[in-house]
Order: structure tokens, then C-alpha cells, then sequence
């Protein structure tokens, strides 16, 4: 008598979409950055938190340690430690460096953005429409 298993075999799992990407240029100073600090890093923290005239904020800081319920991305050579309560505000944001005559700067490219100040420091975020 064959043995009939009635339970299904496991789906394999979609490879899920990064949350956010960085530009070979928000990498590589990343990477220098890092490379330069006095002390080590596992990663880059994104996140976005309520402040400035259009309502919120994207915060970057580089993280000692990562907290047991971020959003880890690997992109690039760069370790990006995402605040789970920003994944659904940044699904689909590249991130990128740039340089100008006046200024460089991290440039966030997010899908997500319904709004913007004048001054470009805050912006307003729409959560990610799933399925």
C-alpha cells in the first residue's frame, strides 16, 4: 500500500522586492563614510520620522548595532537597517548622492511621495498600496 501524504508540499517563496536601493553613487559614499568613521558600523539606519512644514522626514544615520525587527536590504556592498514602521513609507525608494557646485547630498526617489516642501527637508508619505 502506497503512503499518500495529504499535506502540500511547502511553495517555494517570491524573492520580495527590496525596500529601498541605492544609486552605484549613495553606495560608494556610503562605503567611504563607513570606511572613514572612528568606530565600526554594521550599516546605514533609514527610517522617516513626523517633522518639517509637509509632515515628515527621511532620517539617516549609520547604526552600531541592528534592532531585531529591522528591515534588512544588502545593495551594492552597503548593509541598510530599515525602522519596520517605515518599510510600507519607503517600499520602492532609491536613494541617491549628489553632487553639485553648492551642495551634496543624500536624494531619496520615492514612489511613495504625494508632497513636498519648498525647501526640500520634509515631505509627505502615502503608505505603499499592497496587492
Amino acid at each position: 500500500m502506497e503512503n499518500l501524504s495529504t499535506t502540500p508540499a511547502p511553495r517555494a517563496r517570491r524573492p520580495r522586492p527590496k525596500v529601498v536601493t541605492l544609486t552605484e553613487a549613495a553606495a560608494e559614499r556610503v562605503r567611504e563614510i563607513m570606511a572613514a568613521a572612528e568606530r565600526p558600523y554594521v550599516g546605514l539606519r533609514v527610517g522617516v520620522k513626523n517633522g518639517g512644514c509637509a509632515g515628515q522626514e527621511y532620517v539617516l544615520e549609520y547604526a552600531e548595532t541592528a534592532d531585531p525587527f529591522d528591515e534588512v536590504v544588502e545593495d551594492k556592498g552597503v548593509t541598510i537597517l530599515i525602522d519596520p514602521k517605515a518599510v510600507l513609507f519607503l517600499l520602492g525608494t532609491e536613494i541617491d548622492y549628489e553632487v553639485s557646485r553648492l551642495a551634496s547630498k543624500f536624494v531619496f526617489r520615492n514612489p511613495n511621495e504625494t508632497d513636498a516642501c519648498g525647501c526640500g527637508e520634509s515631505v509627505t508619505i502615502e503608505p505603499a498600496k499592497l496587492g
